[in-house]
């Protein structure tokens, strides 16, 4: 019989999809599964086993009164006396709900993913920290970005909310930074020290090969077998640049057909009519798959295939990652498990923590270069080279950011946090 050491609760806004934390949080639940601790999930929307979840709606950032208190606090420097009163209302019930999720489940650590980093809903991150304090509750804040990385909470009448909860420092609070910058931002702004886990994945174990529903894919989202496949796997925000992965499919004259994996997200619909429109300006069929693309394979309602995002990964050409920012780049360690190609934009992460480890990319800065196109269109004839780079990288992912890497920082972490 397995042995639990401990007990374990996830936190977070939402754990559902393919969005970078909630596949990170599936990636460390399954490895603190695997070292004997039982994992139970707290959020807004959840697509974990059903027992082992707590779902609150008020804790997802796209609750109508979290919406609401959003475009109060985040588009002026001064906020209404109402929703001062609301964020407290909220705050006491959220916190209300967290003892009990940890009564419930007789749960001895808390696992907060990003809650406590970027303020998408604020009146959870208070009700953590208000929990945290009054108990000395042993959490791990894994911050995947931070609220002074994002323009958008530039114009804020939350200073003083975000100075005590996004992030808190607590003495019962481990923090984890998924990137150096992070660390050396966090000590800085708030003197706290931090643990260093990198996003992984599953590199001891390949991807199994291409199979018949995998190849379906491409007569699904409508790309001609003659047409080549540029994925683009990201959310449609602003920056994530996709206008770029727009210009290259254009310029790259080979018949390319740009598909893009994820919906707009919680950034609004704007975004994604300029790239609709500039798109049809430019002459690029863009094929926006979010409908019949998840993180698993599935039916939509009326009974047609879902793919997953392995399907998609594997049946592409060529993957585009243009992002201006990114906390670390789950897109990029996909695509070099799943053996891929890659046109990517130096974004200061990928610059200092990532390309130090030796991976061969089709690479740029601001723009994209004649030289880029050059290169991207000699990998799409050139299959050979394609595959030759592909594998180079997976051996460099494989050392540096495997499971194994993941398992080992867990542990010390643990050690850490419970002496477990």
């Amino acid at each position: 019989m397995k042995n639990i050491s401990s007990r374990i609760g996830f936190v977070a806004t939402r754990l559902i999809g393919t969005d970078g934390v909630s596949l990170e949080t599936e990636k460390w639940s399954n490895i603190l599964s695997g070292m004997d601790h039982e994992c139970f999930y707290f959020a807004g929307q959840s697509d974990r086993p059903e027992e082992h979840t707590y779902l609150v709606p008020e804790a997802h950032f796209i609750h109508p009164e979290i919406e609401v208190l959003n475009s109060d606090l985040f588009d002026n420097y001064v906020r209404s006396s109402h929703t001062s009163s609301k964020i407290q209302a909220l705050r006491y019930h959220l916190k209300q709900h967290l003892y009990q999720f940890v009564r419930t489940f007789d749960l001895n650590l808390l696992i907060v993913e990003n809650a406590l980093s970027l303020p998408m809903n604020v009146p959870l991150g208070l009700a953590l920290t208000e929990f945290i304090a009054e108990t000395s509750f042993p959490t791990i804040a894994h911050h995947h970005d931070f609220s002074w990385e994002r323009k958008r909470y530039s114009v804020s009448a939350a200073d003083d909310y975000l100075r005590a909860a996004f992030p808190p420092t607590l003495p019962s609070i481990h923090h984890v930074v998924i990137n150096s910058f992070g660390g050396r931002r966090l000590a800085l702004r708030t003197g706290a020290s931090s643990m260093l886990i990198p996003n992984v994945m599953d590199f001891e174990n390949p991807p199994p090969g291409q199979d018949a529903y995998a190849s379906e894919i491409r007569s699904a989202l409508g790309i001609q077998p003659d047409k080549y496949f540029l994925l683009q796997p990201t959310r449609i925000v602003p920056r994530k640049r996709i206008e770029l992965a727009i210009e290259l499919t254009h310029r790259l004259e080979c018949g390319g057909v740009l598909v893009i994996t994820h919906a707009s997200g919680d950034e609004g619909s704007a975004y994604e009519s300029y790239l609709r429109d500039y798109a049809e300006i430019l002459g690029v069929q863009v094929i926006f798959g979010s409908n019949i693309i998840n993180h698993h394979r599935g039916q939509t309602s009326n009974g047609k295939p879902v793919f997953s995002l392995a399907d998609a990964y594997q049946q592409a050409d060529l993957v585009t990652y243009p992002s201006t920012i990114e906390g670390f780049g789950n897109a990029f360690l996909e695509t070099v498990y799943f053996r891929r190609p890659i046109v990517i934009s130096s974004y200061e992460i990928f610059k200092t923590d990532i390309q130090p480890k030796g991976f061969r990319v089709i690479g740029f800065d601001d723009f994209i270069e004649q030289q880029t196109v050059h290169q991207a269109r000699e990998v799409l004839r050139d299959p050979d080279l394609g595959r030759e780079m592909a594998e180079y990288n997976y051996h460099i992912g494989r050392r540096h950011y495997s499971y194994r890497t993941l398992e080992y920082k867990l542990a010390a972490l643990m050690h850490e946090c419970l002496g477990a």
